[in-house]
């Protein structure tokens, strides 16, 4: 099998975290991985349709990519999911991964 080149491959373990909570018109149901790997980016998965993304503070303040990734119908929503990730998620200096 050398069709290909393994560019890596890590094991680690990682800090999991599950959060449902509702707004005045949606319910939302996250898991959020804390992993070392992808620059410190969580990876942030929504149960309900298996849609994620890797999330940073710019990322966060992007109210059109959170509603492009999770498919969010309204911009009061994206507010919403915007609001709940400050809040939530660490903000950690980004390193790079690649020289």
């Amino acid at each position: 099998m050398n069709y290909f080149e393994r560019l890596y491959d890590e094991q680690e373990y990682s800090k999991v975290r599950f959060v449902g909570f509702t707004t005045d018109e949606i319910r939302y149901d996250f898991g959020l991985v804390y992993t070392n790997m992808f620059f410190g980016k969580p990876l942030v998965i929504c149960m309900q349709t298996g849609r994620s993304t890797l999330l940073d503070p710019q990322d966060i303040s992007d109210l059109d990519h959170l509603q492009r990734v999770f498919k969010i119908r309204t911009l009061k929503e994206a507010e919403d999911l915007a609001e709940f990730f400050k809040e939530t998620l660490p903000t950690i200096p980004l390193e790079t991964q690649y020289d």
